[in-house]
């Protein structure tokens, strides 16, 4: 029962619940960038820490109003780390694709930029851990295109990608989408190879007390960790 709790997906006002805290902090990411970012971390080669990816997320300025919002979000936070994890380790066992947040405009369309920033990010939070993946001919075209959707607008002409039009976009979304579940299998070994020794995160609780365990899984008591980004 407690692993089903902990990765169970948010729901549409849960989601709405963290997008608009994230937004409220100018410094935060996108919930879609945060879904990427996330992604990116947990695929990736080295175990990565829940309270780093948290710290990140949020960025050094931002505040809670509450300390009971600031247990609500960032057990949010946590919930979907885990959920995240939970889907894509289904992809080892099962033909199953991890289908991440991707927000439509007012029109309908997901255009994945976001989605694509935050997971490259996620990419080059530990510089080097992902060269084996980014330098390799046969496995390396699986990043592709989250490359071409964060380049889709840069400043420098040349490092655009040819023009993406709506038929496009979808294909190089699929691409994207496939392109998360293949580097997951691909870094694998190396999580697995990693893995003794690292602490569980631990399950969401709408209220954390100032003494005790702080949800973001980093060890320290609350009053001591997420608790000081309060007003």
């Amino acid at each position: 029962m407690l692993a089903a709790a902990t990765s169970a997906p948010l729901t549409e006002q849960e989601l709405d619940q963290l997008q608009d805290a994230l937004q409220a902090g100018h410094a935060a990411m996108k919930l879609e960038a945060m879904d990427g970012y996330f992604t990116a971390l947990i695929c990736g080669p080295e175990f990565v820490s829940p309270h780093e990816a948290v710290q990140q997320v949020l960025g050094s300025k931002f505040t809670f109003d509450s300390e009971e919002q600031a247990g609500q979000i960032i057990g949010l936070m946590m919930r979907h780390w885990n959920w995240i994890a939970a889907e894509l380790q289904r992809t080892l066992i099962e033909p199953h694709v991890y289908l991440p947040v991707l927000l439509e405009d007012d029109t309908g369309v997901a255009y994945g930029n976001d989605w694509a920033h935050g997971f490259m990010r996620g990419v080059q939070a530990h510089p080097g851990s992902w060269n084996e993946l980014v330098t390799s001919d046969k496995d390396g075209g699986c990043l592709v295109p989250m490359m071409m959707l964060v380049h889709e607008h840069d400043p420098d002409p040349g490092m655009r990608p040819p023009p993406i039009d709506a038929d496009k976009r979808q294909e190089v979304i699929a691409t994207m989408i496939a392109g998360a579940t293949r580097c997951y299998r691909y870094y694998e070994p190396a999580r697995r190879a990693g893995a003794v020794g690292h602490t569980p995160l631990r399950r969401h609780a709408p209220k954390v007390g100032r003494n005790e365990p702080c949800p973001c899984g980093s060890g320290r008591k609350y009053k001591h960790c997420c608790a000081q980004t309060l007003h």
